[in-house]
């Protein structure tokens, strides 16, 4: 197996970083990595603000409901959905864009960001440094929008912790392969047993970490009985991206 597969196979989320800054020979092959990232069309709509302020880290901390990891990371890096710039260059050639009013654009900036934040993930662990990625940056979007002085037709859709680990954490066990791996046709019928088989695991994976408060899978998914961030969508319609084309 060779070191890029190993790296990715031992993927964990870091919560503890230590007071030590990711130099900037580190971030700049992190980021440069992520600038090569594929995009639809080279589209290229996916901007970066890499926060290292301590203050606006702290700030973007309290926006995400108390993750305090920001805060102790020593660079937080906000993935945007940028139409603005695809706009500025249909513009700059007469023409007027549309896409940022789809469903469709909002699909195709979602997962060109998570391909960028894929590429980030890996380049960081490679180079031995911890990362945790950051849905929460979408509780409250409109501070986002305020302190990250995001312009109209963009919109921060992830984020991601770098640095250096302080207390390592142990790869988390996933459900089996089955139910990931699908050759040919989409087929579940073996997703029932799995699920049952995978709460069982994992608790015996808090139990083996002495985690009290650890939780089956099934249970975890408590969030998804509600639309957890709800301010995603009416800041998002703000910023002029809209899903009713």
């Amino acid at each position: 197996m060779n070191p890029t597969l190993q790296t990715q196979l031992h993927h964990r989320s870091i919560r503890s970083f230590k007071d030590e800054a990711v130099s900037d020979e580190m971030l700049a092959q992190i980021i440069a990595a992520a600038h090569q990232a594929p995009t639809s069309m080279n589209a290229q709509e996916i901007s970066l603000v890499v926060v290292r302020d301590a203050e606006r880290r702290a700030r973007i901390a309290e926006l995400t409901g108390g993750m305090n990891y920001i805060a102790q990371a020593p660079v937080f890096i906000a993935i945007i959905i940028d139409f603005n710039k695809t706009d500025l260059a249909l513009r700059n050639t007469g023409k007027t864009q549309l896409i940022h009013e789809s469903m469709e654009g909002f699909g195709v900036g979602a997962v060109d960001a998570g391909i960028v934040l894929g590429t980030m993930i890996a380049a960081a662990e490679s180079l031995g440094l911890g990362i945790v990625p950051i849905g929460g940056i979408r509780r409250d979007p409109q501070g986002i929008v305020d302190l990250l002085a995001l312009p109209p037709l963009t919109f921060a859709v992830v984020g991601l912790c770098i640095g250096h680990i302080a207390i390592d954490a142990p790869v988390k066990p996933r459900l089996n392969i089955s139910t990931f791996r699908h050759d040919e046709r989409y087929d579940a019928s073996s997703y029932s047993a799995a699920i049952a088989a995978y709460d069982a695991t994992l608790m015996q994976h808090w139990q083996n970490i002495g985690r009290s408060d650890g939780t089956p899978w099934s249970t975890s998914l408590a969030p998804f009985q509600s639309v957890y961030y709800p301010a995603v969508r009416p800041v998002a319609a703000m910023q002029g991206l809209l899903n009713d084309k």
